[in-house]
């Protein structure tokens, strides 16, 4: 009962949007076998699905996990420091406004522009990709968690100051609980982030992992080939997205009870 509960609760929320795919990927598809548009511009779906089929083995065993392990590194990273650093500028207000304007600055610098450098730094390892990983990701972790901690919660804390709670104990029972959805919103947008850094890292210097194979295939013109390295990038943000979203669903289910 439940299973069939929840499948139609999935169906009528995402049913519209499932059928919307499937008539864009037919419009897709005949607009490319018609020779409206050339398949070297845009190759049809089933083009790239049978590139992504003759080029599995490159792509999900040498390529997709070279690009997952900058990812999760990068992001674990991320998640680290920019707590750290949220909670930090929380308690300490001249922290605050020493390193909120370098955090913004980081966000102006075009990464374009600042992964040679990585490059220059950490040579083709996998760390140049990870510090393009961590510029990219690590602002929404730590804005998350200082707006999370600074909004959350006005009038439990007045409620503990009356009970003679100290600092510590107003942080950990209200205002941690109250800055999780913030913090989690936070996590979502940097686990895609993740993605979209380590790409660009492999794709201005790399030898493995699906930019570097994607900056290849375009270099021999193979389209196909190019949009099936996009797609496994795009499905493995997506397959982060909902994992975090999971997580955060099963954190914030009795949220309310702090």
């Amino acid at each position: 009962m439940k299973t069939t509960t929840r499948l139609k609760k999935w169906t009528s929320d995402y049913g519209l949007f499932i059928l919307v795919v499937i008539l864009l990927v037919s419009v897709w598809e005949m607009v490319v076998k018609r020779g409206i548009i050339p398949a070297f511009i845009l190759p049809s779906p089933s083009a790239i699905w049978s590139s992504l089929i003759d080029n599995r083995e490159l792509l999900f065993e040498e390529h997709l996990p070279a690009t997952l392990n900058e990812v999760l590194i990068g992001f674990a990273i991320s998640i680290t420091a920019g707590t750290l650093l949220g909670v930090g500028m929380h308690f300490s207000r001249p922290l605050e406004k020493v390193l909120y304007p370098f955090l913004v600055i980081s966000q102006t610098i075009p990464l374009i522009a600042i992964s040679p450098i990585f490059i220059m730094w950490f040579g083709y390892s996998i760390w140049s990709k990870i510090a393009v990983t961590i510029l990219t990701a690590f602002f929404p972790i730590v804005v998350s968690t200082y707006d999370g901690l600074k909004s959350g919660g006005r009038e439990y804390r007045e409620l503990l100051l009356t009970m003679g709670a100290n600092r510590w104990m107003i942080f950990r029972k209200i205002q941690v609980p109250m800055a999780l959805p913030t913090f989690m919103s936070g996590l979502k947008m940097s686990v895609v982030y993740c993605v979209v850094g380590a790409t660009i890292g492999e794709w201005l210097g790399a030898s493995e992992g699906l930019g570097y194979f994607s900056r290849r295939m375009s270099g021999s013109l193979k389209a196909d080939a190019v949009f099936a390295a996009i797609f496994l990038l795009s499905l493995l943000g997506i397959i982060l997205f909902l994992l975090i979203s999971f997580i955060e669903k099963q954190l914030l289910k009795n949220k309310y009870h702090i």
